[in-house]
């Protein structure tokens, strides 16, 4: 297996999944500042141009950090990192897509169109331009922070004790 690197916190999710089961492997590095993801070459691998992409033993491709892991695991079950039973692990993958979708995923977009926006239209252009003209969207905190607080602060243990405790 190899695994194709770069910046960023999808990758570095996968590196420290990987640490925290012993799990070494060859890294090549992808240049996402260079705009290397959107290149011939790793679309082939992920058509998608995300970051980190798994290749495996056979010669084929996964991309996402929840599938990498989940085959990570399933490669190497001890430690148990996703779950010993199946109430563990579908507990895990509940957790799991909540978060990324209440939590990481606005927090991403609001980065993606605020002071990223420039920077994504140059490295899909490949380089050709900065877009200068382009304004500045802002994500509105307020609102995406204050929902997060109402999310997270129902979240309760088994006992019905809140596992958050948020303030304003």
């Amino acid at each position: 297996m190899k695994l194709y690197d770069s910046i960023g916190p999808n990758p570095r999710i996968v590196r420290m999944f990987m640490a925290e089961k012993g799990i070494e492997m060859p890294k090549q590095a992808v240049d996402l500042r260079g705009g290397e993801n959107r290149q011939a070459d790793h679309l082939k691998r992920n058509p998608h141009g995300q970051m980190p992409t798994l290749e495996l033993d056979d010669g084929s491709y996964l991309s996402e950090i929840t599938a990498i892991c989940e085959y990570l695991e399933e490669k190497k079950p001890e430690p148990a990192m996703i779950g010993s039973t199946a109430e563990q692990r579908a507990e895990c993958r509940m957790w799991t897509r909540r978060v990324d979708l209440n939590i990481c995923e606005p927090l991403a977009n609001g980065y993606r169109f605020g002071e990223a926006l420039k920077f994504f239209n140059w490295a899909y252009t490949k380089g050709g331009r900065m877009a200068e003209d382009l304004d500045y969207v802002p994500m509105p905190e307020n609102v995406v922070g204050a929902i997060h607080r109402l999310w997270l602060s129902e979240i309760k243990d088994a006992a019905g004790k809140p596992i958050f405790a948020l303030s304003n």
